[in-house]
């Protein structure tokens, strides 16, 4: 079975037709203030409507309160959610129900520990992404840093997952060889600069990850 790609931090309408045109199967949209890849919920809007029918659109987001989740809801159409903080299994399942739509739920992983804590969200989550552990206080993912894929080798943790981190057009066929991850999921690795994506990149990733 082919391999899934998602290209995250989309923030253009040229990144947008790009991302399709590579026929990726996501595009990520992030909503965290931090990051240089920060939508506001009208650009959003926007965006995930100009990719209705054409691609999955996945909202990132960073411990999100209820509040701001219902105005995104209300404003902005997402077939998912990434939550990319220190969400509980609980909190996940929370969101899960006041949405309802698929939640995914990113895990930092720098050690076989951290992989194993994903089994406590096999009944609250839909979907799980390992991510490489960034250091205290900088941006919980989008900065170029990988794990030691060798920790997901015979990975059974009771949900579909996928692997995120430091990956790019040159390094995706090794890590889908070594972890046999069914989804890979970009974002630095397509950029021309944090925030701005590269055409050319986002091809040639996709091309690589098809022909893994």
């Amino acid at each position: 079975m082919a391999v899934q790609i998602k290209i995250c931090g989309i923030r253009e309408d040229r990144a947008l037709e790009a991302v399709i045109e590579a026929k990726a199967d996501f595009g990520g949209f992030i909503f965290h203030q931090a990051s240089p890849r920060n939508l506001t919920i009208s650009e959003a809007s926007r965006l995930t409507a100009l990719a209705e029918n054409r691609i999955q659109r996945v909202g990132l987001m960073v411990n999100p309160n209820d509040d701001f989740l219902c105005e995104l809801a209300a404003q902005a159409s997402l077939d998912a959610v990434q939550l990319q903080g220190s969400e509980s299994p609980e909190r996940v399942g929370q969101i899960r129900e006041l949405l309802g739509v698929r939640v995914w739920k990113a895990i930092a992983v720098a050690s076989r520990e951290d992989v194993l804590r994903a089994e406590a969200y096999a009944d609250t989550a839909d979907f799980i992404l390992f991510d490489a552990k960034t250091p205290p206080g900088a941006l919980p993912g989008g900065m170029g840093l990988r794990f030691d894929w060798n920790l997901l080798k015979d990975l059974d943790v009771g949900l579909p997952w996928g692997l995120a981190g430091g990956l790019n057009a040159d390094n995706v066929a090794e890590a889908i060889r070594l972890t046999r991850t069914p989804l890979v999921d970009v974002c630095s690795g397509t950029e021309a600069a944090p925030g701005v994506k590269d055409v050319d990149k986002i091809a040639a990733f996709c091309k690589a990850a098809r022909e893994a």
